[in-house]
C-alpha cells in the first residue's frame, strides 16, 4: 500500500492531485475541454469565490500548456499585453540591417618593358583595378503591445486564460475581449475566470460576443462533494472519521472545497501526522475540531475583519455602543456583530434581517437606517480596494441589500474572534 504525507493529499489553495473531484455529474471538464476542439467561442467559468474555478482550469489547461494570466496583477491594459509579451518571449521593437556596395574604377595605360611580369615585347598595356566601398543600413520599429501580443498568440496558437478576469478594470474587461474576438472566431481557445458578480461585466462581454460564448457555471458544492474530500483524503492516511465529525465540516465549508481542504489538513496537523508510519491509529475529537475552526479563521478573515471593523481612516461617529455582554464597541463593530449574530453563508442580506441582528447583540438603541447605511457603504468601499481578488462584501444601496461573497469572510464571522480592535 502507498504511503502518503497528510501535505501531499490535502492541498487548500492549490491543485489538489489526490482529493479531487471533477463533479462528474455536472460534465464541468468535458464543456471546459471544448475550447481545444476548434470551437470558436469564448469560454466563460464563472462562480462564487473559492468554488474550485482555477482548480478545474488547471485541470483542462494546464499552465505548462497554456498562457495564464491573473487579472489582480492588471491595471492598465498595456499591462495585459505586456504580461502576454512576456509570457510568449516576444520583443515590441526589431532592427534590420541591409548592405549596398559601390564600386569604383581606376585605369592607367603603359609600355610592356615597364612591367617584368610581363614578357619582353612593343604594344602597350592596360591595367584596371576595381575598389569596392560598402554602406551599412539600419532600419528599426517599435510595435504597440497589444499588436504584437495578438500576432504571437495567432502563431502560437496557445490557449490563454484569464483568471480573476473581474478584477480587471470595467472598461478594460470589453476592451480586451474586442481585442481577443478575430482570434476566437479562429479556433483559439480563450477562457475567462470571474465571480458572477457587479465587478464582471457580464453585459459588456455578451455583447462583444453576442453568439460566441459557452458559459461554464460552477455551482456551489454540494455536502454529498465536499464529503468526498475528506472520505478520500483519510482512506489514503488510513484513517477514518465519523460520519458525524465529517459532517461539522461538510456544514462549515459553506460549500466551498478549498475551506474544507484547509479544515482536513489542519486536523492532520493537530494530530501530528508527521510521518506516513503515524497514520494508522490517531483519532480526532469535537474539541480539536472546534480548535480547527477557530485556527483556520483566524488565519484567512482577520486580515480584512479588523479592516472593516476600523472603518474609514477620517471619522467623526466613535460613540460607544454597548453590547448585551457588556463590551464598548463603535457603530462599524456593531455592525460587525450584527453580521456575526446571523452566522451568515454567501447569501444575501436584507436590511431588516441585519438591523433585527443587530437589536439582537446590542444593549442599548440602535442606529437608524442612515447610520447603518452609511457604514455599510464604506464598508464596500474598504473591501473593494483590498488586494484581493473579490470583494468579501458588497451594499446595494438603493435595494439596501448586503451581498456576502467571500466564504472565507463569512466563516470568520462564524468562529474568528470579534474582540475589539
Amino acid at each position: 500500500m502507498v504511503s502518503y504525507r497528510y501535505q501531499e493529499v490535502f492541498v487548500p489553495g492549490g491543485f489538489p492531485q489526490l482529493t479531487y473531484n471533477p463533479r462528474r455529474n455536472l460534465n464541468l471538464e468535458a464543456r471546459l475541454a471544448e475550447a481545444k476542439m476548434n470551437l470558436c467561442k469564448l469560454v466563460t467559468i464563472t462562480g462564487q469565490t473559492k468554488s474550485g474555478k482555477t482548480v478545474l482550469a488547471r485541470r483542462v489547461l494546464p499552465p505548462e500548456d497554456s498562457i495564464w494570466i491573473d487579472g489582480g496583477t492588471i491595471g492598465h491594459e498595456d499591462d495585459f499585453w505586456q504580461v502576454l509579451i512576456e509570457c510568449l518571449e516576444l520583443f515590441q521593437s526589431t532592427r534590420e540591417s541591409s548592405s549596398k556596395e559601390t564600386t569604383s574604377t581606376i585605369g592607367a595605360k603603359g609600355t610592356a618593358e615597364a612591367n617584368f611580369l610581363i614578357a619582353k615585347g612593343s604594344g602597350e598595356v592596360g591595367a584596371k583595378m576595381a575598389r569596392a566601398r560598402g554602406k551599412e543600413i539600419t532600419t528599426s520599429r517599435t510595435l504597440s503591445s497589444r499588436v504584437v501580443g495578438l500576432g504571437g498568440l495567432r502563431e502560437s496558437g496557445t490557449p490563454l486564460v484569464i483568471d480573476d478576469f473581474h478584477y480587471l478594470p470595467r472598461d478594460l474587461q470589453g476592451s480586451v475581449v474586442r481585442a481577443l474576438k478575430p482570434l476566437v472566431f479562429d479556433g483559439l481557445p480563450v477562457v475567462i475566470i470571474a465571480i458572477p458578480h457587479r465587478r464582471y461585466d457580464a453585459i459588456k462581454v455578451e455583447k462583444e460576443m453576442t453568439g460566441r460564448i459557452l458559459p461554464v457555471e460552477i455551482p456551489v458544492w454540494s455536502e454529498t462533494e465536499l464529503r468526498f474530500i475528506p472520505e478520500t483524503g483519510f482512506e489514503l492516511l488510513d484513517l477514518k472519521l465519523p460520519d458525524k465529525q465529517i459532517d461539522r465540516l461538510t456544514v462549515e465549508s459553506i460549500g466551498s472545497p478549498h475551506l474544507m481542504q484547509d479544515f482536513c489538513r489542519n486536523l492532520c496537523r493537530c494530530m501530528d501526522l508527521l510521518e506516513p508510519t503515524e497514520q494508522r491509529h490517531s483519532t480526532i475529537n469535537d474539541a480539536q475540531i472546534d480548535q480547527v475552526f477557530r485556527d483556520v479563521s483566524e488565519t484567512i478573515g482577520r486580515p480584512i475583519f479588523e479592516k472593516l471593523a476600523r472603518g474609514p481612516r477620517q471619522r467623526t461617529d466613535r460613540v460607544p455602543r454597548e453590547l448585551k455582554d457588556g463590551r464598548k464597541v463603535d457603530i462599524y463593530e456593531l455592525v460587525l456583530h450584527g453580521l456575526a449574530h446571523l452566522r451568515p453563508g454567501l447569501v444575501s442580506i436584507e436590511y431588516e434581517d441585519l438591523r433585527a441582528a443587530i437589536r439582537d447583540v446590542s444593549a442599548s438603541q440602535i442606529p437608524q437606517l442612515h447610520e447603518i447605511s452609511r457604514v455599510l457603504g464604506h464598508m464596500a468601499t474598504i473591501a473593494a480596494s483590498d488586494q484581493s481578488s473579490t470583494p468579501v462584501i458588497d451594499f446595494e444601496e438603493e435595494e439596501k441589500k448586503l451581498h456576502i461573497t467571500d466564504p472565507f469572510f463569512a466563516f470568520y464571522l462564524r468562529w474568528g474572534e470579534l474582540a475589539a480592535v
